[in-house]
């Protein structure tokens, strides 16, 4: 566990923070962090509000397959 645990810790912290980054990123029904930064975020960069949504699910759920791993790697006896 020690070489695929640390791949797997290393995954996860940064699976987390491209996921708060992304989710404070996103314009919601008050503007959010999003319009701090001129208000265009990825329509500038030719990304649709549908696609960034589509983003943080695929993000999410990556992380929370990278969770499920971990657990299962520290519950199994060493040995």
């Amino acid at each position: 566990m020690d070489i695929v645990g640390t791949i797997l810790n290393v995954l996860f912290v940064l699976g987390c923070i491209i996921l708060i980054a992304i989710v404070l990123l996103q314009e919601g029904k008050g503007g959010g962090l999003g319009s701090a930064f001129g208000g265009a975020g990825g329509e500038a960069f030719g990304h649709s509000v549908g696609g960034i949504n589509r983003f943080t699910a695929w993000v999410a759920g990556i992380v929370m397959l990278i969770a499920l791993a971990l657990a299962l790697l520290g519950s199994t006896p060493a040995g």
